[in-house]
């Protein structure tokens, strides 16, 4: 729906205001920054384009069970579907429907849509039978035990939409082995249409409720034209309809509008539409280019879930770890944020890939826009048309954020804040604001609210960094690879790479050396990130895991630096440190061999290193403004005096303010609460009421609480308690000394049965750990642990996870292992562990537990756990009856003030 305004219109006359903004981007400017006139991309605040639907948000095989990822990362990415294996399947490891289900729906999900076919091994599918009919007997038998377990779910199976058939034209009414008669339905559609509607048939008798979508194909054929008028003539037409897009954004938008023109023509719908696998490899992870997606699905008002290459549980390579994010799970924050309605937005090269795109809402009630575009480096001018002074009055405030590439598996802090500034409206109700050497993996966003208020601008949280390739990084030494081109346009299956080429040499036995000459402004400490990878199942790195490499600086101050992991090469990960540099010119090596410390043992690849001074803007805490939160029964205000930013919100009883805050790693925080006074209101942590004093008060202040904050993301919530609190915004810094964490080595706890003490995982703490957890209950490590007070804490398990399943696919499937923990002889709780991809590498992972003053016990087991119905088990080694690795605990006070 379109609806333009005339009135704002009529009143665009005379100057447009512009102001530039320093972008202040890695490496050299791209793109049109020599053009005679930028590029524009035009966002017009007066052409309403539908409701925001937020349907890209979805996810094929992202979520394995409860916990990974965490409930975080769903509820925070927005995420609105999921598609996923049959219950007990034995396609991959893990993403059983029914088990990830609650933790989906409880998380804020819409939908998930189960994949009836991946109850089979394979692809194709591996149906038994002698012939076509027998295949198809046999699966409708398993139909109607999916449906059945379905309907023990209560209320959870309101979000179930079955998928009878998963691409039929190239498996089971395909030309295959597995076929039905080895005629594909496209050129004979007789038993594919009989098939489609016998199961349409069957699940409708089983469960009259239940939503079916289909038919599921790779592509919009032109022959589902056809099945409409086979499903319409038999009242068999799906609930939603459902087809794969493994090509562009473009032909998002052009498949549905053909969609749309049939259904018009034969009389059905309009269907909701789930276009369930969206990407490739070299968009993956990439908030530049998955923007361009976001915009096409947007547009189209249209579900769509990202394609699954890798590994599941990682929301397709936007989840590290259980519950940190990596680039593109901001992009995907930043989108869920978006309120109201959208816009109409023009970009310079209209439906083009690999340009610069976008998307842009407006919501009336909160008085904000916000634009979501990139694709493109080098300058374009962002035009913002149409903003109503009714809304906005004669001056904005635009605040302009940075969401950068940071690898497939590498964690990424919130936003880059660019820019804070207000803007005079130009005569004609236009702003334009000038983007210089933009990035084109990097994702932007701009929040515009009405401005003229007195809050003072924020300073940007970024200062001076430059990129350094390491293919024009000088090298000695033997074992020298110049690799790629990798992931390009015209590759999109190969993963993208920073520059497209990355550097290989740097393995056991070599004596290579890396060198980077960078040039730095000013004396200081500058964070250093080295993105790297090394293959998890390569014959030199499965040895040790981690391919460790050897750092200097002009030759001295010499450090070891463990190297990221992943799935498959070209995964792109990076470690971070920090280097003293004084003004001017200097050398960075990574050398394989060093003659203080050591020798590399693995093999690794590089991509490029960042370099970024650390200076105050840096260091400063993190700035998360209450006008720009996620509210319940309350809207921003701008018209308050003293405020310190755009804002402030208005909290009555029951009102509520949420904030996505970042944290580095797992340790204690100090969140500061701007107020500006008039009543009190309660904390909240990742879903949990803080046993904390109620912040607030009469009068304007700031109360500091220290909490634990997860390593990633974490969930703040500010709920109003008594009279109206005005929130202004939170700051959060890292902090120590107020929540202490008791630390309790592995090997110091008790092994019972088969679980041992072990020094064969060289990186874990003091070179000890305990393995062979599980397998039967008896199989345990018990610690007795500290409280100082009662009430909940923070466990925080340094563990590692490498087992992974035999598959029959591209996708790796490792297992996520769990442990079940039981605190003082109580009942277990059972905790997923991701994937650390070798026993070698030890991450952390924290959950919180109720624990009584003094000494308690908490107890580590495992077993495998069985297929729904409790009495039958996994087969194909999906299903681990092992706890991880665990090399310690740390036990901290979740909160204090």
């Amino acid at each position: 729906m379109r609806r333009n305004r005339s009135s704002i219109r009529a009143a665009a006359a005379g100057a447009t205001a512009v102001t530039a903004l320093a972008t202040v981007l890695a490496g050299p400017t791209l793109g049109t920054a020599g053009a005679a006139e930028p590029e524009r991309l035009v966002i017009d605040l007066g052409t309403d384009t539908g409701a925001f639907h937020g349907g890209a948000s979805g996810s094929l095989y992202g979520v394995y069970g409860d916990g990974v990822p965490s409930r975080n990362l769903i509820e925070g990415m927005g995420l609105r579907t999921v598609s996923t294996k049959a219950q007990d399947g034995p396609q991959h490891p893990g993403a059983d429907a029914l088990e990830m289900l609650p933790p989906f729906v409880d998380s804020g999900g819409k939908d998930v849509y189960i994949y009836m076919t991946d109850i089979y091994r394979g692809f194709p599918y591996q149906w038994p039978g002698a012939d076509g009919p027998a295949r198809l007997a046999d699966f409708q038998q398993k139909i109607s035990k999916q449906v059945a377990q379905v309907k023990t779910m209560g209320a959870y199976k309101d979000h179930v939409v079955y998928v009878p058939f998963n691409e039929p034209e190239g498996n089971m009414f395909g030309t295959g082995e597995w076929s039905y008669d080895k005629v594909s339905w496209l050129d004979d559609p007789r038993h594919f249409f009989a098939a489609w509607k016998d199961t349409y048939r069957l699940i409708k008798a089983l469960d009259p409720e239940a939503r079916i979508a289909g038919p599921n194909t790779s592509v919009l054929y032109d022959e589902i034209k056809g099945f409409l008028r086979y499903a319409k003539a038999h009242d068999v037409v799906p609930d939603v309809m459902t087809w794969h897009e493994l090509s562009s954004p473009a032909k998002v938008r052009t498949s549905v509008a053909t969609y749309r023109r049939w259904e018009k023509e034969i009389g059905v719908g309009p269907l909701p539409i789930n276009v369930n696998e969206y990407g490739h490899n070299y968009h993956l992870s990439v908030p530049g280019q998955v923007v361009q997606w976001i915009s096409a699905i947007e547009e189209s008002k249209i579900d769509a879930d990202l394609a699954y290459w890798n590994i599941d549980g990682n929301l397709n390579d936007s989840a590290v770890e259980a519950n940190k994010g990596n680039g593109q799970w901001w992009l995907f924050h930043a989108y869920a944020q978006m309120s109201g309605h959208t816009v109409e937005v023009t970009a310079p090269h209209p439906n083009q890939q690999y340009t610069l795109q976008g998307v842009a809402t407006l919501d009336e009630d909160k008085k904000q826009s916000r634009a979501l575009f990139g694709g493109q480096g080098g300058d374009a001018d962002i035009v913002f048309r149409n903003i109503d002074p009714a809304l906005f009055g004669t001056t904005v405030r635009a605040t302009v954020q940075e969401i950068p590439w940071t690898g497939q598996v590498g964690d990424s802090a919130q936003p880059l804040r660019l820019s804070d500034r207000e803007v005079t409206v130009g005569a004609d109700g236009s702003v334009t604001l000038p983007m210089t050497g933009m990035n084109e993996m990097s994702a932007y966003q701009v929040i515009l609210s009405p401005g003229g208020n007195g809050g003072e601008p924020a300073a940007p949280s970024v200062s001076w960094r430059r990129t350094y390739e390491a293919e024009n990084a000088t090298y000695t030494g033997k074992g020298y690879s110049r690799n790629g081109p990798e992931g390009t346009p015209s590759d999109v299956g190969k993963f993208a790479t920073s520059g497209a080429y990355d550097v290989g040499g740097l393995r056991t036995g070599s004596d290579g050396v890396l060198a980077f000459d960078v040039d730095v402004p000013r004396d200081g400490t500058y964070d250093l990130s080295v993105f790297a990878n090394s293959y998890n199942l390569y014959d030199l790195v499965k040895e040790q895991g981690p391919t460790n490499v050897f750092l200097r600086v002009d030759g001295k101050d010499p450090r070891e630096l463990r190297l990221p992991l992943g799935y498959k090469w070209v995964v792109w990960g990076h470690t971070d440190t920090t280097v003293e540099l004084t003004a001017g010119t200097h050398r960075i090596t990574l050398a394989a061999q060093d003659p203080d410390l050591g020798v590399t043992k693995g093999d690794a690849i590089i991509d490029k290193i960042d370099l970024a001074l650390r200076d105050e803007q840096v260091t400063a805490p993190a700035i998360y403004e209450a006008a720009y939160a996620s509210l319940s029964g309350t809207r921003p205000d701008y018209g308050r005096p003293g405020a310190s930013g755009p804002g402030t919100v208005p909290l009555a009883k029951g009102d509520s303010a949420t904030f996505w805050v970042y944290a580095p790693g797992d340790g204690e925080a100090t969140v500061s609460v701007d107020h500006l006074g008039g009543g009190r209101a309660g904390l909240s942590l990742n879903g949990e009421r803080l046993d904390v004093p109620e912040v607030g008060g009469a009068r304007k202040g700031t109360d500091r609480v220290r909490v634990f904050l997860s390593g990633g993301i974490n969930k703040i919530t500010v709920t109003g308690a008594a009279r109206e609190l005005t929130l202004d915004r939170l700051l959060v810094a890292p902090s120590t000394g107020s929540l202490k964490t008791r630390v309790y080595q592995a090997e110091d706890g008790t092994v019972t049965g088969a679980a041992r003490v072990t020094d064969a995982f060289t990186f874990a703490s003091n070179g000890r750990a305990v393995t062979d957890i599980g397998d039967g209950r008896a199989n345990a490590l018990t610690f007795d642990v500290v409280a100082e007070r009662p009430g909940r804490h923070a466990l925080t398990i340094s563990y590692s996870n490498a087992e992974q399943a035999p598959a029959t696919h591209y996708n790796p499937d490792p297992i996520a292992r769990h442990a079940d923990l039981s605190i003082n002889g109580g009942a277990t709780r059972r905790i997923l562990f991701p994937t650390t991809f070798h026993f070698n590498n030890f991450w952390d992972l924290t959950v919180p537990v109720t624990l009584k003053k003094g000494a308690n016990r908490l107890t580590f087991t495992a077993e495998e756990l069985p297929d729904f119905d409790g009495d039958t088990s996994n087969q194909y080694d999906q299903r681990s009856p092992y706890a991880p690795v665990i090399d310690r605990i740390g036990v901290t006070p979740l909160a204090a003030r």
